[in-house]
């Protein structure tokens, strides 16, 4: 792992390979080791970039009052620190409602955008009563002793996690944070970006598992009306975190699209 600074605050990434450039933003909870099968994959034709997010991994905790936006402005110092842009950007879950917001703020560092089973935000894609049932969800989560704090979101693989990923899903999920996440989950409640979506003009690729629940087809099928030039590949028997569940199916699905868009 290497790092950057951004205004006093510690990024953490991990690089590999050599080619055009890919940058992979994980979801809420995790941090960039949930891209291991992607990161070994694509590095033979990419530069694959993942980071751990201010508050995950192993960067700095998050400072205090930091918003959506400062989540995008430290990916975009990223990309600019590793001379990357402009490059495809891949955001799974929240990772995409920041790629998002990395484009609003600087899209001439985004050359495509991978929207991975994601959202416009909860108040931009879900319905007011699913958001308060969230809310709910996660102050209920966060209310209990640390000692017992279990990070874990409901709804994310369509059966039991893969067996092959989890050690690294529980690895993950003793580091996580509970002030990071609660962040996360609570800028997600308020997060709008449907206005974002039509102005978007790069490629987009929409990546959905056929079976997530935690943010349905319905969605997608918005974000394939609303942005311009989009593709929506559907990942049959797949839910939430479609890059563990189907990662061979996953990586050449991405492959393609930037083979495409080069």
């Amino acid at each position: 792992m290497a790092t950057v600074q951004v205004g006093g605050v510690e990024v953490a990434y991990a690089r590999v390979g050599h080619g055009p450039p890919l940058v992979l933003v994980h979801g809420a909870g995790l941090d960039g080791r949930m891209w291991q099968p992607q990161l070994a994959d694509l590095e033979d034709e990419f530069t694959v970039v993942a980071w751990d997010e201010p508050g995950a991994g192993r960067s700095s905790d998050l400072p205090a009052g930091f918003g959506l936006v400062d989540f995008a402005h430290c990916l975009a110092a990223v990309i600019e620190a590793l001379r990357l842009g402009p490059a495809h950007v891949a955001g799974i879950s929240w990772g995409g409602t920041v790629a998002l917001e990395l484009y609003r703020h600087r899209p001439e560092l985004v050359r495509t955008l991978i929207m991975v089973d994601t959202y416009a935000g909860w108040k931009g894609s879900l319905p007011p009563e699913e958001v308060a049932a969230r809310v709910e969800g996660a102050k209920r989560m966060l209310a209990v002793p640390r000692e017992r704090f279990d990070p874990t979101l409901p709804g994310l693989f369509a059966g039991d996690p893969p067996a092959a990923f989890v050690p690294l899903l529980d690895t993950m999920a003793d580091d996580v944070r509970p002030e990071t996440l609660g962040a996360e989950l609570f800028m997600m409640a308020e997060a709008d970006e449907r206005d974002l979506l039509p102005a978007i003009t790069v490629p987009t690729l929409l990546l959905w598992g056929e079976l997530d629940v935690r943010s349905p087809l319905s969605v997608a099928h918005a974000f394939e009306d609303a942005i311009p030039n989009t593709e929506l590949v559907v990942l049959p028997g797949v839910g939430h975190v479609s890059n563990l569940e189907a990662p061979e199916r996953f990586n050449h699905t991405v492959r393609e699209f930037c083979r495409a868009h080069a």
